[in-house]
């Protein structure tokens, strides 16, 4: 075994007296697939290889393996754990073809570095080289972590516009063909001077539509409700349908009573359906700009997050940011056929930041609340404000939160959701926004059927 050693690097310059103080060693042959050391082993020992190939890999908690090292004959290993006194196998060494080894117990090691300077030195050239190694591979992989981790919460938070801009888009589609019918029934009517100039009229008003108006859920089942009956009443074709998108845009009955007085039974159910659809071709476009707008707002955030670049500070109105965050997921809340209560405050402060980011938050807070609810299920989003601090609930009617697993809501990667439906990331993102950003907190309280998520965010007071 002296001739062997001395083939090996390290020991090529010792002598036979510098190796008697290893004493008995175990010459092993081991066929491809043996293990010869597992993670949380706590028999460690100094190994030889004389021949062969041996692969040495880290289970990381994760769930991810690292490959730390690949052997072959005239390498040696095991020195790290033993040096830096870890008390077991930090990695796992499996025999990738057919080897053989020289196994050497703790004690004939020690004695070997204390009594034979050259094999000292290979040791501990060895050792520092795979420390360096080793920390360049953590290094990376955290590198790799944080840039998925990037990826995959731009993938969730782009998937939400994108669908949106994808129904919006087809759902203009259809009302440009509806126009185009009614417009084509009205041309061939002949119309009065007072029809036109009341058609004219409308249709600036609907042109003038920016976006949709904020109101508590009471007060615009009110208005809708009212709009409804009343077209109902006077024979008008789809008001249920109607009510709604002009509601939407602030309109009563007074802004469109004209039409009635100018037109027929028939031609005023024309013209009121032809003027919603191009209400709501109107809402549409708004819609399809602010997916777009999301979308370019998370590459902007990207390449911030990329470059630490700074953008000038702004206001956000908080009732708003909610508002445009329903109107980019209202397809998911019609699927599952959930209603929203808004409770919102009548005066709310505005909030002062230099990125985006509460869009962000609403929309992750409500996607879960979303797939937490029932069919038919409610989610109530109330604001109110107390000592200089703005805060939002959002609370939704599901099972609630296990009580095992509050501790690790707010972790990266923890989900409850089944594989493939949740990142477990959304609650991270989140709150990372709020506390990183605005210097704010999220909590939250549950019980089976009522879980509700609350933001607080540090305003500026309201401007007259």
């Amino acid at each position: 075994m002296l001739a062997q050693l001395q083939e090996i690097p390290i020991f090529n310059q010792s002598k036979e007296q510098d190796l008697d103080c290893l004493g008995d060693v175990e010459l092993l042959d081991a066929p491809a697939g043996t293990l010869l050391f597992e993670r949380g082993d706590t028999e460690l020992y100094f190994w030889i290889l004389l021949s062969g190939e041996v692969r040495v890999t880290k289970l990381e908690d994760d769930g991810g393996m690292t490959l730390l090292l690949t052997l072959k004959a005239g390498d040696t290993f095991g020195e790290v754990p033993l040096l830096t006194g870890v008390p077991c196998a930090p990695a796992r060494g499996e025999v990738i073809q057919p080897s053989s080894l020289v196994r050497i117990s703790p004690p004939s090691f020690w004695s070997l570095m204390g009594t034979c300077p050259v094999v000292r030195g290979g040791v501990l050239s060895n050792m520092g080289r795979r420390l360096e190694a080793y920390q360049a591979l953590t290094l990376h992989r955290e590198k790799l972590i944080s840039l998925g981790t990037l990826a995959a919460g731009l993938m969730h938070e782009l998937n939400n516009p994108g669908a949106a801009a994808r129904r919006a888009s087809s759902q203009l589609r259809e009302n440009l063909t509806r126009l185009q019918q009614i417009s084509l029934r009205l041309s061939n009517a002949p119309l009065t001077p007072e029809q036109k100039e009341c058609m004219r009229n409308l249709q600036e008003m609907a042109l003038k539509f920016n976006k949709p108006v904020a109101m508590s859920s009471l007060d615009q089942a009110d208005v809708e409700d009212e709009l409804s009956a009343w077209l109902e009443s006077i024979g008008v074709e789809n008001a249920w349908q109607m009510a709604p998108i002009m509601a939407a845009v602030g309109w009563r009955r007074d802004d469109i009573e004209c039409a009635q007085s100018a037109f027929t039974a028939e031609l005023f159910s024309d013209a009121l359906n032809w003027l919603t659809a191009l209400l709501s071709s109107m809402q549409l476009v708004g819609t399809i700009e602010e997916s777009i707008a999301r979308v370019t707002d998370l590459v902007i955030a990207v390449k911030k997050y990329a470059y630490d670049d700074k953008s000038r500070e702004r206001e956000i109105d908080v009732h708003e940011s909610i508002q445009s965050t329903l109107t980019i997921l209202a397809h998911k809340f019609r699927q599952k056929q959930i209603s929203i209560e808004k409770r919102f405050a009548a005066e709310m402060p505005t909030i002062r930041t230099k990125g985006a980011g509460l869009s962000q938050v609403w929309t992750n807070i409500l996607d879960n609340a979303i797939d937490a609810s029932p069919e038919q299920g409610k989610i109530v989003i109330r604001t109110w404000t107390d000592n200089g601090n703005a805060y939002i609930g959002i609370g939704d009617q599901g099972p609630g939160i296990p009580e095992e697993n509050r501790e690790q809501i707010f972790e990266p990667f923890f989900t409850t959701k089944p594989v493939g439906v949740g990142t477990g990331l959304g609650l991270d993102i989140a709150h990372r926004i709020v506390v990183g950003q605005f210097g704010g907190s999220i909590t939250f309280t549950s019980e089976p059927g009522n879980t509700e998520f609350t933001v607080k965010v540090p305003a500026e007071k309201p401007r007259n």
